[in-house]
Order: structure tokens, then C-alpha cells, then sequence
């Protein structure tokens, strides 16, 4: 049985090793599996035919066409964000808060938070970075810090409807409805939404482990 399955367990040593010495990126390494799994079934196994292969590609295109409607509506959001800087308006509210640190944090994730139901995580990043980093700065809060729950917070974007980008995954490749999807995710959300808080709380959680590695 290990003989059989030695093609298979293959396909992680190659994702794993291929990024551990630097032959192909984490996307690159989505393409490496793919096409091994595809050689593997279709010549090693012969468990594939071409009419799965072809069922396979016309799923694939209804879930990516799914994704980069959502990615193109949030880029149309992000755009009418910059145009009318919202993000500089919530900015200027967000300095009068600069000589309360932890207040000033959870303002900002709260922007950041209700952000991400309706946009996707790089405009969010675009968006408000540039934003946020001086007035973080200026407040003199740790940027390691303000970086780890900045990005944490824009993950819990993705899977918080009604946009949610890997929300909509899930339920168009679990054939289940967003309401179905949102049910089943809502237990992991409720930990992250916690664990965001805190962090928020208690700024060592992040800051001291942080130090190890300065």
C-alpha cells in the first residue's frame, strides 16, 4: 500500500520543499500541485478521465468567476472610498484619540473590521496603511504590534459576510448557501473576534514575544 500510494505522498514533499529552498512561491506552488495531481491521476492512478478533467475546469470557472465578481466590486468600493477619503476623514476623527493608546486601537479595529464585510483584504491594506501607520506612530504605539492585529484583523474580513471572500469559496465549493456557510463559520469567527480583543487588551501578548526576535 505504500508502494501505491508513494505518488501521491509525493505532492506535499514537493509543495513543502519546493518553498522551503525557494524553487516557486506560495501561489506558484497552488500551479505545482495542480499539474502534478493532474499527472498523477491521468497517467500514474488513470483514475481520471478527460470528462472529470472537463467537469473539474467548468467548476473551477464558476468558483473563480464567483471570486473575481466579488474582488471587482470590492475594488469599485475601494475606489469610491478614495475618491471621497473616507479614509482621510476617519483619520483626522481617529487623532483625537491619539493620547488614549488601547482607545485608539480599538477604534481602529473597528474601522478596519466593518471594512472588511465590504472589501477585499489588499484594498484594505492599500487603503488605510498609509492612514493609520503616522497616527500610530504618532501615539507611540509599537508598529510590530499595530502590524500583527492590523493583518489579523483584515483576515477576519474574508470570512465575514456579506462579502467575504473565502466565505464565498467555502459555500460555492460546498454547494451550501452563504446563510449555511455563515452558520458553520460563525463558532471560528466568534474566537477570532475574541482573540482580536485580546490582543487589543493586552498589547504583551503580541509585544513581548515580539522582543525575542529583535
Amino acid at each position: 500500500l505504500l508502494g501505491q500510494g508513494g505518488w501521491a505522498l509525493m505532492l506535499p514533499v514537493i509543495i513543502i520543499g519546493g518553498l522551503r529552498f525557494g524553487i516557486f512561491t506560495p501561489t506558484e506552488s497552488a500551479v505545482v500541485a495542480a499539474a502534478y495531481a493532474l499527472f498523477v491521476g491521468l497517467v500514474v492512478y488513470r483514475e481520471l478521465s478527460w470528462r472529470k478533467v472537463y467537469e473539474c475546469l467548468l467548476s473551477t470557472a464558476q468558483t473563480t468567476s464567483v471570486v473575481l465578481l466579488l474582488a471587482a466590486l470590492a475594488m469599485v468600493a475601494s475606489y469610491m472610498i478614495t475618491i471621497t477619503d473616507i479614509s482621510g476623514q476617519v483619520g483626522g476623527w481617529l487623532q483625537g484619540l491619539s493620547d488614549h493608546p488601547m482607545v485608539l486601537m480599538a477604534a481602529m479595529m473597528v474601522v478596519v473590521f466593518f471594512a472588511g464585510m465590504v472589501l477585499d483584504f489588499i484594498p484594505i491594506v492599500l487603503i488605510f496603511t498609509p492612514v493609520f501607520l503616522p497616527i500610530v506612530q504618532a501615539a507611540d504605539i509599537d508598529p510590530v504590534y499595530f502590524g500583527v492585529i492590523f493583518i489579523m484583523n483584515c483576515s477576519i474580513g474574508m470570512i465575514t459576510p456579506p462579502v467575504g471572500v473565502v466565505l464565498n469559496v467555502v459555500s460555492s465549493v460546498g454547494k451550501v448557501s452563504m446563510a449555511q456557510a455563515t452558520r458553520g463559520i460563525a463558532p471560528f469567527l466568534l474566537a477570532l473576534v475574541s482573540l482580536l480583543i485580546a490582543l487589543i487588551l493586552f498589547p504583551e501578548l503580541v509585544t513581548v514575544p515580539a522582543q525575542w526576535w529583535r
